[in-house]
């Protein structure tokens, strides 16, 4: 696995960035604290390639400053096999009708994390 895509968020102060990695990381591995959405081209996958998938992305640790310029691990861009795939985690308030209000809190924020196929991007 490899990354190479830079993903664009506002900064933070270093507690609220540590916060949101680890809130983040929670979602990522676990799949616990929010959603994971597939896209049209990663649910059309056989069962064991979207399980690898998954997999491939809980255990991501590849964060560098191209992808991760902000500390978040919100995104990276990733392959598995011959695919390239790509993971971005976003931040709606408890409605979802809008952004969050406070990316740190669980209490305002649900967590949306979209894997795809890089082509769906």
């Amino acid at each position: 696995m490899t990354s190479s895509t830079e993903c664009v968020d506002q900064p933070s102060s270093a507690d609220q960035r540590t916060r949101i990695q680890t809130l983040n990381d929670q979602l990522r591995q676990t799949g616990t604290g929010g959603r994971v959405v597939l896209t049209a081209g990663i649910a059309a996958l056989p069962a064991k390639d979207i399980a690898g998938i998954l997999m491939a992305v809980a255990n991501f640790d590849a964060f560098d400053g191209d992808n991760d310029p902000w500390g978040e691990h919100d995104c990276a861009l990733l392959h598995v096999d011959d695919r390239q795939l790509f993971f971005k985690i976003d931040y709606y308030d408890r409605a979802l009708t809008n952004l969050s209000p406070d990316a740190t809190d669980p209490a305002v924020t649900i967590r949306i994390m979209t894997v795809m196929l890089a082509e769906e991007y």
